[in-house]
Parts: C-alpha cells; sequence; structure tokens
C-alpha cells in the first residue's frame, strides 16, 4: 500500500492542533487564577489562586519546552541534540502528572530527527495508559545505530486505535485527524531518521520499540 502524502499545510495545521492542545489547560488555569486574583478579598482564596498561576505557569513553560524539540526546529539542519536535554524536557512534560518518568540512558548526542522521535514515543507511550502509571525509557548505542525501548506500565494499558498503520504511514481512508496525527507524525520523523517503529502489548504494558534500519 502506498503512504499517505498529507498536504504540508494540513501536516502544519495538525501539529499546531496538536500543541495548543497540551498548552492550553495550564494557560486558562493562568487566566482563572488572575481573575480570582482581581475578584476576591479573602486572602485565603488569593494564595490557593497565586498557587494555581505558580503551578500552571511551570507546566505551561515546559510543555512548550518539550513541544520546541519534539516539534520544532530545534538547532541547526542536521545538528545533534544531547539525550540530557531530552530528558530534562521530558521529566519535566510529565511534572505533576498521574504518570512517573524512569529514564535509563547515558548522556549523548544523537541526531536531530532521533531525539524527536523519542520524544513522540514518550506522548504515544502515555495515550497508551489513559489511567497512568509509569513510563521506563531505556536507549542503547550510539549516534551511528541506537535502539530505543518504552514501556509504559499501567492500569488497562492499551495500544491506541489504528497506531500502527498511522505509524507506518498507512491510515485508514487515506486521512489522519487530530486524533491520529501523533503517530502519523512520529512514522514520518521515524523514516527520516532511518529507524522503525514497532508497538506490543503484554499484560498492563504497552511497548514501543524504534531501532535503526
Amino acid at each position: 500500500m502506498a503512504k499517505l502524502d498529507l498536504d504540508s499545510l494540513d501536516l502544519a495545521a495538525l501539529l499546531c492542533s496538536r500543541v495548543c492542545h497540551d498548552v492550553i489547560s495550564p494557560v486558562g488555569a493562568i487566566v482563572n487564577g488572575l481573575e480570582v486574583m482581581e475578584d476576591e478579598s479573602d486572602p485565603g482564596m488569593k494564595d490557593f489562586a497565586l498557587d494555581l498561576i505558580r503551578k500552571s505557569a511551570r507546566q505551561a513553560s515546559a510543555r512548550l519546552q518539550f513541544a520546541r524539540i519534539a516539534f520544532g526546529a530545534a538547532g541547526s539542519a542536521g545538528a545533534a541534540i544531547d539525550t540530557g536535554d531530552a530528558e530534562q524536557v521530558a521529566k519535566g512534560f510529565f511534572h505533576d502528572d498521574k504518570t512517573r518518568l524512569v529514564w535509563n540512558a547515558q548522556r549523548q548526542l544523537l541526531p536531530k530527527n532521533r531525539v524527536k522521535l523519542l520524544l513522540n514515543l514518550l506522548v504515544m507511550a502515555a495515550q497508551g495508559i489513559p489511567r497512568g502509571g509509569e513510563i521506563e525509557v531505556t536507549i542503547t548505542g550510539d549516534e551511528s545505530a541506537s535502539t530505543f525501548l518504552i514501556a509504559a506500565t499501567g492500569k488497562n494499558a492499551r495500544i491506541p486505535p489504528h497506531a500502527q498503520a498511522l505509524l507506518d504511514g498507512e491510515p485508514e481512508g487515506d486521512s489522519v485527524d487530530a486524533h491520529g496525527i501523533q503517530f502519523y507524525y512520529a512514522g514520518l520523523v521515524a523514516r527520516a531518521s532511518g529507524m522503525a517503529v514497532s508497538l506490543d502489548l503484554e499484560g498492563d504494558a504497552f511497548r514501543l520499540r524504534a531501532e535503526s534500519e
């Protein structure tokens, strides 16, 4: 089957929607907190609103830093990215969330697209454990050949619908919507970085494996 060649404008629009989805919640909470600060005279409520603003601002910043590497043009064309930076933004992305991130990898420089793929796989892993749990990341190899193993463990773990077909660039109906863009985009990045991604489920563990072809 021929792979779907999504129009560049549609791809950009769907990715923008994906990023906005992650950021709109903490930004909305900041707005609500500011409204409480303006309208409330109770010191206790003002303190509550200030805590909400601080927490939400940190969360919005962390999600934007994550998106800058996972979806953006971080670094120059062909640049390498430090996996330590990827670990930092990933831990910020999952901070205060219902999911615990365990990172098993030595710090190293990897090609930009491989690091982008790794971060996108983390988002996909989180979608496989909707009630939260633990995501464990293991990286082996070096800049010439890498393997990523991500194990997402949690209650009611699942492989999201049509995930493998979207990764392979062969979505049902030859179309991609906002729900499927994460997997479709990850497939594009995987092929650009010379890596293949496979998914499997065993019990409460949803596993994603990416390795150099």
